[in-house]
Order: C-alpha cells, then structure tokens, then sequence
C-alpha cells in the first residue's frame, strides 16, 4: 500500500525513512484522512516531512504520483466501497439536497446507479441525461445541471446543488531557492546554535532527581539544573544605502531574525565595503563611528563574523587606498578585510543578488576571494549552506 508514493517521495530527494512510511499507513488504519484529498494530503506531508524546506520537493512528488487520481479515467478503473461513498454523501448533504435526492428513490438507489453507470461507461461523454459526462442533465459529471446528482471533474459549482465534488486540487510550491521570508530565516539560523547551562539553577533535572530520590530511600531529593541557552556569539555587518536599497526588506528581515534567535549578537553598518570605521546608528554616522580596530581588541576570535552586502562597486573601492566615494581611506578596503579573516575564525559573507548574476571577476570576484570563496546566496539554501560553515 502506497509504496511507489512512498519511493516517489524518496526520489525526489525529501529524506524520508521506513519509519515515516509505517506511521502514514498506521495514521490512514486509524481514519486520521478518509475520503478527503486535502486531509490526505496534509497527512502524508506531516507524516513523511521533518524540514519545511522540503516542501516544495514533496508537493512535486505529491502531485506528480497523485495526479489525475480524482479524474473519470481513475473511477473507472477502481471499485468504489459502498461504505466509502454513502459516508461521504451524507457528511456533504443538506436537508434540502437529501429531500431531492428522494425523487431519484433515495440515496441508496442514487449510489447503486453510478455504480452501474460506471460499469457500462466505456468512453468520454458529452451532453445527454443519463451517462457520466460533461453538460446535460445527468445527474453524474460536470458543468450541467441536475438538482439531485454528484459533480466530477468540474471546477466548481455552478447550480450549488452537487452531491460529491470531484476535483482535482492544486498546491502551491515553496522553493527553497527564493528570497527568503523571516520565519524561514529563522529556521535557518537555528542551524547555529551551542548550548550551554549558565547562570541560576532553575530548572528542574527530572533524571538526576530520579536518581538522588532512588538513592536517598524513596525520599524526594530535587536536583536543579541553569537553564540551556544558544552561547553562540555573533558579528553581523550590513552594507547600506546605494545599491543595496532593493534590498532592505530582506536585510530587515534577516536582522530581525537574528535579534530573535541570537542572545549574544553585535551589529554595525557600512558602505559599499569595509573600512577602518563602521557605525551603529546611520543618522549619526559621521560623529559616533566605531574603530575596527577596537572591534577586533573588543570581540573575539570565536565571535562569528557576518557580511551582509551584494558586493557590487567599482574594483578600486576594495583594492585602492582611498577608494572609499565618502572619504579617505588611507589604507585599502583589501587590507581591513584580511585583518579582520585573521583575526576572526570563521567569517562568511551573504549576498542578496542571485548567484547567477555573480560571475567570477570584478568587485564581487574580489570580494569572494577575499572571505576564502566563503559567500553565500541570500536565500533559505544559501543561508543554511551558511550556517553550516559556521558552526
């Protein structure tokens, strides 16, 4: 039961084990999903998806196996339990819709009759009153009119008065190759974390207490343990204004992400590229910069370094003195990034533009060059591919 789905789903790279196939078919023994493609749906997708990023290669899969299940060619070819469709007719019934349908003997003759129907139907039909098709007033098909029938194959109702709809769903695909969305970025990020038990012993340790009372002859012995916390220390720099203007939304996003998932996490600014100053507020910039000097006395090595930009400027911007287009840097922007990978243990930088615009040469070749080939697409793939490195 359901094993080609189940391969499907393996096929299309969702890492999906034996033991998520044997909780589906457990789940489906128990009616968790009964004649309803959404619930159904839903269930295998709960059931057999770990990570939200696989989402989108799971609906592929979902649809590429299942489609056209709901189709006349499907019927056709599958005996339909009795018990099936008179539990779904009834649950769809209204009381108006189950007094019409008694003009047709009941809805146990209505059931027999599509049954019998489906049998002697042998090819697509068009119009008429009595056959399974499209138009007319039988009571079985789509886009016709007969106050007492089951709709299939249509898109939706036109007379409100089907008994079954058969329709075929569409779903909507998440691909992790796009710009990213906050709770996507957070997911991402939670790749970076250490634990670790600091500060007050708060919180109770049910094993060790299990322990201590067992030893001590059955007498409670409460053993408390400081709470885990992400000990991870982060250092994140955005390139702001000019071209990266396109991309404040998702540089938004990503900050705001990390204020959540990052206890100890710093940030600054700077333009174009890095220099010997950056600044926390913009407004105030010019007057209340920060020495990244100080940054590297200040913060250290095991602080994980960020760069947030598109690295898009003219070459001479990084590898000349006094390329900065807002002051003199008596040193080149080449230089203070180097000092900074020494002095910082692992540093990655992350770009909003897509790869495929990146090339190989110019200031974004130099830039990658620089962070050790260490830059990463600005989407959910990219930023775990990130993170992965970071850790």
């Amino acid at each position: 039961m359901l094993i080609d789905f189940f391969m499907e789903v393996k096929n299309a790279k969702v890492p999906v084990s034996l033991r998520e196939y044997l909780d589906l078919i457990e789940a489906l023994q128990h009616r968790l999903a009964f004649a309803d493609i959404d619930e159904f749906y839903y269930l295998c997708r709960i059931c057999m998806v770990k990570d939200e990023r696989h989402f989108d290669k799971f609906d592929r899969a979902f649809g590429k196996y299942f489609k056209g299940i709901e189709s006349l060619d499907f019927l056709l070819e599958q005996a339909i339990p009795d018990e099936w469709l008179r539990a779904e007719f009834e649950r769809q019934l209204t009381d108006e819709e189950k007094a019409k349908i008694e003009s047709l003997g009941g809805l146990q003759e209505l059931i027999d009759t599509f049954k019998k129907r489906l049998e002697e139907q042998k090819k697509k039909h068009q119009g008429g009153n009595k056959m399974i098709g499209t138009g007319g007033t039988s009571p079985f098909g789509a886009n016709g009119y007969n106050p007492e029938g089951f709709r299939i194959g249509q898109d939706k109702s036109r007379h409100k008065s089907a008994v079954k709809v058969w329709d075929q769903r569409g779903y909507k695909d998440l691909d992790d190759s796009i710009t990213i969305g906050i709770r996507n970025i957070k997911v991402a990020l939670r790749r970076l974390r250490k634990f670790a038990r600091q500060g007050a012993a708060d919180i109770l340790d049910i094993d060790d207490t299990i322990g201590a009372t067992a030893k001590n002859g059955g007498y409670l012995d409460l053993k408390m343990i400081p709470e885990r916390h992400n000990t991870v220390k982060v250092l994140i720099f955005f390139d702001v204004g000019g071209s990266m203007d396109p991309h404040v939304r998702v540089c938004e996003e990503l900050f705001s992400a990390c204020k959540t998932e990052f206890k100890h996490m710093e940030y600054f600014y700077f333009h174009n590229f890095i220099y010997e100053c950056v600044w926390r507020n913009n407004i105030r910039r010019t007057n209340e910069s920060t020495s990244v000097w100080d940054l590297m006395h200040k913060y250290s090595p095991d602080y994980k370094v960020i760069f947030v930009g598109d690295a898009s400027m003219a070459p001479y911007e990084i590898t000349q003195p006094g390329g900065s287009i807002e002051h003199w840097n008596e040193e080149a922007g080449a230089v203070w990034m180097q000092r900074l990978t020494e002095h910082f243990r692992k540093v990655i930088w992350l770009n909003p533009m897509p790869e495929d615009y990146w090339g190989s040469g110019g200031s974004l070749g130099i830039t990658k060059q620089l962070v050790e080939d260490k830059m990463y697409p600005l989407t959910l793939e990219g930023l775990e591919a990130g993170m992965k490195y970071l850790t």
